[in-house]
């Protein structure tokens, strides 16, 4: 089933070649996990307008919530794991899960993750001291309890490692192997795929999920593994998602 290869070259950019050939028992699995891509955004603003209507009268809504999307996230990312199995024509490079020779990007990457989050931490904590809290466009989420708090960053593990696995590993390869897209192409139309994912969070967060996704990719392709890629994403989700709002509840306790 092999329609082509994909290549991103650039200066200051890794050499990254996708050639997949899924097989045919490999395409019948991808078909349930393509229609759950399609309709993750709808589900996901669905059970999310659930929750936000339930959680004042109802303690365990939100953890309820994290619980479906965590299951299901990690289904997804499962699935592709199976479609990589059955296809021998479908290399790990194919899906970004292998190391590259030349690793210096990648370690370059994950030391820019290390040295950045200390100051974004203490940005955080002093915009919420000075009165000016980070606003939120999943400000519903945000924990209230340790018990919330926990299942909370489960999710953004899961979301920083599946939703890569998925949607920049499995969807650029699919889109190369199986519709002949050149990689640029293909990157585009999974980024769409990801914007619409996160359409739960209205206007403002899908705008801030194609500026997120977008450097994702660059990263992606910058790097030829989902190494970094996942890091940077599970940096930015615990970030967002977890240590914002405690930082800020810490702050302004009466708030």
């Amino acid at each position: 089933m092999h329609a082509g290869a994909g290549r991103w070259t650039s200066e200051g950019m890794a050499h990254v070649e996708i050639s997949p050939d899924f097989s045919g028992l490999g395409l019948v699995l991808a078909v349930p996990l393509v229609g759950y891509v399609f309709a993750e955004g709808l589900v996901g603003k669905r059970t999310y307008d659930r929750m936000v209507r339930d959680r004042d009268r109802d303690p365990a809504a939100l953890v309820r919530m994290l619980r479906v999307w965590i299951t299901a996230s990690w289904a997804s990312a499962a699935a592709v794991m199976a479609i990589f199995a059955l296809s021998p024509g479908v290399a790990a490079s194919d899906l970004g899960l292998w190391s590259p020779e030349d690793a210096s990007t990648t370690i370059g990457v994950l030391a820019a993750v290390a040295l950045c989050v200390p100051l974004v931490l203490f940005s955080l904590w002093w915009a919420s001291r000075r009165g000016r809290p980070v606003q939120s466009t999943v400000t519903e989420m945000h924990p209230r309890t340790a018990r919330e708090r926990g299942w909370a960053a489960a999710l953004a593990v899961t979301a920083g490692v599946c939703e890569e696995v998925v949607y920049r590993a499995f969807l650029i390869a699919a889109g190369v192997g199986v519709l002949g897209l050149d990689v640029k192409v293909a990157a585009g139309l999974a980024l769409v795929l990801f914007i619409l994912g996160h359409v739960y969070q209205g206007w403002w967060g899908m705008l801030s999920a194609a500026v997120v996704g977008y450097m994702l990719t660059y990263v992606y392709f910058s790097t030829g593994s989902l190494l970094a890629v996942v890091a940077v994403h599970t940096a930015i989700n615990l970030i967002g998602l977890v240590i914002a709002p405690m930082v800020g509840a810490r702050s302004n306790p009466g708030a």
